[in-house]
């Protein structure tokens, strides 16, 4: 390399299965090996696949998303080892670039099927569906929802150090007193499945305690961070991880193109397979020095641009779309905000699991408007007027358009 230059420390192939490429892993846990070795102080490229490790194609059915192996995604990579650090410490990671790989200048959002993974509004959208989104440098726009175009907030979904033993045995134990105490007709957690575990290079015992024993890697979790799913954590973005093992053993994945808050479709964001370019440094005994138990973040200088006035911003409560009241209940408040976005936009022709599609995507501003006065929690979704291609501020004349399908799967 020349003076200047920038290592790449991990390559990953489009071509090759995840589980023969010795970079990537798909569970936490604090035996998976290192897999390469970073300075403190150093400014890294680490490549990535999407969170499926490339099983949703470029094409205009559902059909992958519907059969999607759930088992074996979100193919991080690494784990690295962070020279210097130790438990106790912060790793504070400055993320410069976040760009798509040149040859997959693509990526895909998706509704999963409800009998497999689901989504924030599966009872009512129940079946599989996608959106393909085409790459033009900053922009994208989708063959699958056509009349909208907007600049990417391109960030990573899960950034995370492995946790020690004991913060592991915490995370299993918690989860699963939650699903033994379940009542509900859902999955609310998984608990370590040996099936398709991928633990980097390690073979025999140590995959397979991995499997027995590894976190998986679909939620975020306070004592790490993981898959968090932050739209803003872009370019510029500086995050603050608590250390639990010598090394760090720092992973990485889930690129995203653009994102609304929440990622609502569970497939919500643009994923995409890419690079990102991390600057590393340790802060020595940084937990007990910043009073950090969970990850901090302060947001980069760059995000798309919009002027004053020009988003619309629904409100939703906790009552149901069947009527029912629920206390304080946030996650039943903004179910109502998005179901109240998908009758606005239905008005221009698209149909509701496109809009749903756009909705986890696109840049949408989602935020608790209150929290305090009972029995209804009220959030709100901004929905930029600027990335339609026709005009829908309250008010304007409404056209309905053909506006053509999203991939369906067959049922």
């Amino acid at each position: 390399m020349g003076k200047g230059d920038i290592r790449t420390v991990a390559k990953v192939s489009l071509e090759t299965p995840p589980p023969q490429q010795k970079i990537l892993h798909n569970r936490w846990h604090p035996d998976v090996p290192f897999c390469g070795k970073i300075a403190n102080g150093e400014v890294v490229k680490i490549e990535c696949l999407d969170w499926t490790g490339g099983q949703i194609k470029n094409s205009d059915s559902a059909d992958d998303v519907k059969n999607v192996d759930l088992t074996q995604v979100h193919y991080l990579t690494g784990p690295f080892e962070i020279e210097t650090a130790e438990p106790g410490d912060i790793l504070l990671i400055e993320i410069q670039d976040v760009q798509p790989l040149p040859e997959q200048p693509w990526g895909f959002t998706g509704i999963f099927d409800r009998r497999n993974g689901g989504g924030f509004l599966d009872e009512i959208y129940p079946k599989a569906a996608k959106a393909i989104w085409d790459f033009e440098g900053i922009f994208c726009s989708s063959r699958h929802i056509p009349g909208v175009r907007f600049a990417g907030l391109i960030h990573p979904g899960i950034l995370g150090c492995a946790p020690s033993p004991e913060v592991l045995a915490e995370w299993n134990k918690r989860e699963s007193e939650l699903i033994t105490a379940n009542t509900l007709d859902r999955v609310v957690a998984l608990p370590p499945e040996p099936q398709s575990v991928h633990a980097g290079s390690a073979e025999g015992e140590i995959k397979d305690k991995v499997g027995r024993e590894g976190a998986r890697t679909i939620p975020g979790r306070p004592e790490h961070g993981g898959n968090c799913d932050i739209k803003n954590l872009s370019r510029g973005s500086k995050v603050y991880l608590p250390v639990h093992v010598p090394g760090a053993k720092f992973s990485v994945g889930d690129l995203h193109f653009s994102q609304g808050d929440g990622e609502i479709s569970f497939c919500g964001a643009i994923e995409m397979a890419g690079v990102i370019t991390i600057k590393f440094n340790v802060v020595k005994n940084g937990m007990a020095e910043m009073g950090l138990k969970s990850p901090i973040y302060q947001p980069g200088p760059v995000e798309p641009q919009f002027g004053p006035g020009r988003h619309i911003y629904f409100e939703g409560f906790s009552v149901d779309e069947h009527g029912k009241q629920h206390y304080m209940d946030a996650t039943v408040a903004y179910r109502q905000t998005t179901l109240r976005c998908i009758e606005y936009l239905r008005r221009y022709g698209y149909d509701d699991y496109q809009i749903y599609l756009l909705l986890g995507c696109a840049p949408v501003q989602g935020h608790i408007g209150g929290i305090v006065d009972i029995p209804n929690a009220c959030t709100t979704m901004g929905l930029p007027i600027d990335i339609f291609e026709f005009d829908i501020s309250p008010g304007a004349p409404v056209k309905k358009m053909d506006m053509g399908s999203c991939a369906y799967a067959t049922y």
